[in-house]
């Protein structure tokens, strides 16, 4: 096997490593509790204030996790520690803590799954940031960067595979206690694959500590605050505007079609087009401008969410659905490229400040249905909810607009 076949072959299996990675921390550890909502709703375990009151406790453990993450550098020099874990090691005992957490919703302790869905949420937080850190990096080294995208599929490819598993539970009773159980035995699955890649990078880096040769860096480029203020203000927008639909599209879906038969295909839908959108963006070179491609995403999102409002229908819902969730994951990695690009070598604590501001607007979103519906209807609070999600991210594209304005990209040099 020649050189290029190696890296090749190294790459497919650092970007497979994340996407299980992803899928695991998000599509479960998150976000299945989108389609095992109205099951604990069916079973009378909950009701929609106190629904609102778990999604919120579940995003702000991935803002206090992903501050964390931000935080590390700082920390570990303010108190003197000249040992660090690698990435290796916090991924995976953010993947063992998603697969225990996932298992003991199963459990009958309402008054522990708020704190459950804190845990859960900051978990799939150091998950997701030092993934994306190290899978860049492993890429960037092997000259695949544009494989990223893959990474990023994984939430899209754990949403469509929870989305399908509750469908055949609800059509046959189940109780929602079950639903959790599979959803931790899928968590565990994608962590046993993941597995391997990881225990050899952390040998790997083991190695190299015991050669006593230092770990490559990269040059931290030079780029001012407001810049990077900017994406992070912008991406946090994000996370309010999409949280909403996302967080309650089966119970807006079963509000708006009590009695179609296509339910439990919305979801699916959703992770379907992040999926689809993780893995087109494969095909976006390096040429373009990341704040472009976030921009578009931005006005997706909105297009999508307006098609749900406009046509309350199965093809609306459906198709929009599909768009929401189509530059979902797509932005994560445009964001994520983005932070390199304005921190080089430097980017893991960045990424972990994007990540924070993103989920400072997943925690307030929820908490904007819960007041909502404490003073009006279900179908009109969710109207006015959406409203303000909608112009959430249309201030994201806006935002991303005006950075490509204030602070355009030196041209690249040929050759």
């Amino acid at each position: 096997m020649n050189p290029a076949q190696t890296a090749q072959r190294q790459a497919l299996r650092v970007a497979l490593t994340g996407l299980a990675c992803l899928a695991v921390a998000m599509g479960m550890g998150r976000f299945a509790f989108t389609p095992v909502l109205p099951m604990m709703l069916h079973d009378g375990l909950l009701d929609l204030r106190q629904a609102s009151a778990l999604a919120s406790s579940n995003y702000l453990g991935y803002l206090l996790g992903a501050l964390a993450c931000a935080l590390q550098p700082w920390l570990w020099r303010r108190l003197g520690w000249a040992w660090a874990p690698s990435y290796a090691n916090l991924i995976r005992a953010g993947l063992l803590g998603t697969v225990v957490l996932t298992l003991a919703m199963a459990l009958s302790w309402p008054a522990a799954w708020v704190w459950l869905r804190w845990g859960a949420g900051l978990a799939s937080a150091l998950v997701f940031v030092f993934t994306s850190g190290w899978c860049l990096s492993q890429l960037g080294r092997l000259d695949r960067s544009h494989w990223g995208a893959v990474i990023y599929a994984g939430p899209g490819a754990g949403i469509m595979v929870s989305g399908l598993a509750v469908s055949p539970m609800v059509a046959l009773d189940w109780p929602s206690p079950w639903a959790w159980q599979v959803m931790a035995a899928l968590a565990l699955l994608g962590t046993a694959l993941a597995w391997p890649v990881l225990a050899a990078a952390q040998a790997q880096v083991e190695r190299i500590a015991a050669a006593g040769q230092a770990s490559p860096t990269e040059a931290k480029p030079a780029h001012g605050w407001s810049e990077q203020a900017l994406t992070a203000i912008g991406y946090g927008l994000a996370g309010f505007g999409y949280i909403i639909s996302a967080t309650f599209l089966p119970v807006i879906a079963r509000q708006v079609l009590p009695e179609s038969i296509w339910l439990d295909l919305f979801w699916p839908a959703f992770g379907a087009g992040v999926f689809t959108g993780a893995l087109l963006s494969t095909r976006l070179g390096p040429q373009r401008d990341r704040r472009a491609l976030l921009a578009a995403g931005f006005l997706i999102q909105t297009l999508g969410l307006s098609l749900g409002q406009i046509s309350p229908s199965v093809a609306g819902l459906l198709i929009g659905s599909f768009l929401l969730g189509l530059p979902f994951t797509a932005m994560s990695f445009f964001a994520m490229q983005e932070a390199r690009r304005l921190r080089g070598g430097t980017a893991a604590s960045f990424m972990g400040l994007l990540t924070a501001t993103y989920g400072l607007g997943q925690v307030l979103g929820p908490l904007l249905v819960a007041q909502l519906l404490r003073h009006t209807d279900a179908a009109h609070g969710f109207d006015l909810a959406l409203g303000a999600a909608g112009l959430a991210l249309l201030g994201g594209a806006l935002l991303f607009g005006l950075a490509l304005k204030r602070y355009p990209m030196a041209p690249r040099q040929p050759g």
